[in-house]
């Protein structure tokens, strides 16, 4: 079967497909306002289908590629029952020096294949990458995206925000890590990227792919470079991009920002129809440029 793209769909369905993800709508919800969209036999479920990930088909870096070493690891969690939480730890399995690191964080669904990959993708360009999940208070991935995203609500905000800086601290301060480390993210976690980059002075680099900004009063304690990534479709987070880049411009936070005109929310996810090759080989050049200047 053929595989969809943004374009087999109207911007209206897009849409609300969108409000469905970050959970301004659940499941009936979607279907009672895409069954306008259902025609020739397609039924809304059959397109809810056809906008949700396939991760089979996307990835790019098998689990067990020979090039990479990589394990599922705990750390510490400043709070929390048990005093750790867990993520997933990717280095070149030839590595023999210290090494530039990475936090890869998911969207708002927890560590899913898809942020794997994308966590040995960096891995093969010569980092070590830590893709924490922020899911694992609640028992982790649960292998299915409707019951992640019914799971995220349940999170404790405040906890996890420290998981996140907990988990940019441990990385940077392991013996086979440079003591440099970045962090990207995506969505819920582009927005966690732009709050690491108020909490954490040292923090290298942080690439945010279309996540909300911070509070403009928070945004004075950035220290690291940004590289900022938005969707040119995408009303929601591009509310916030405007009051975001006259925050840092008064703060002379060193940033660059790139606006993706006619991409959809989620370019870079190439799971999902929303996905954008150009955008996305282009964001992610430049993503992979940045961390190697700022890290090395």
């Amino acid at each position: 079967m053929e595989r969809k793209t943004a374009h087999h769909f109207e911007q209206e369905l897009l849409n609300i497909f969108d409000q469905f993800v970050h959970g301004d709508i659940d499941r009936r919800g979607f279907l009672d306002r895409a069954s306008k969209f259902a025609v020739g036999g397609v039924t809304a479920g059959m397109l809810l289908d056809m906008l949700n990930p396939q991760f089979a088909a996307a990835q790019q870096v098998p689990k067990d590629d020979k090039r990479l070493k990589a394990e599922y690891v705990e750390y510490p969690s400043p709070q929390g029952n048990t005093g750790k939480t867990k993520g997933y730890l990717v280095r070149p399995a030839n590595a023999t020096g210290k090494l530039p690191a990475i936090v890869v964080i998911h969207e708002n669904r927890g560590l899913n294949p898809h942020i794997e990959d994308i966590a040995r993708r960096l891995a093969l360009d010569g980092f070590m990458t830590l893709a924490p999940d922020a899911l694992a208070a609640l028992g982790g991935y649960p292998g299915d995206e409707d019951k992640a995203r019914a799971l995220f609500p349940q999170l404790d905000a405040a906890k996890t925000r420290e998981d996140f800086v907990a988990a940019t601290n441990w990385l940077k301060g392991r013996p086979d890590a440079t003591g440099k480390v970045g962090a990207v993210g995506f969505c819920w976690g582009g927005a966690m990227v732009n709050i690491l980059a108020t909490r954490v002075p040292d923090l290298a680099a942080g690439v945010p792919f279309y996540g909300t900004a911070p509070a403009a009063e928070d945004v004075a304690r950035i220290k690291s470079p940004l590289l900022v990534h938005y969707a040119g479709n995408d009303e929601r987070v591009n509310a916030t991009r405007a009051p975001f880049e006259a925050a840092l411009k008064a703060a002379n936070v060193p940033y660059e920002m790139h606006v993706y005109e006619g991409a959809q929310h989620g370019f870079n996810n190439d799971t999902t129809p929303r996905f954008d090759a150009a955008a996305a080989k282009l964001a992610w050049s430049r993503t992979v440029d940045f961390f190697k200047k700022h890290l090395a």
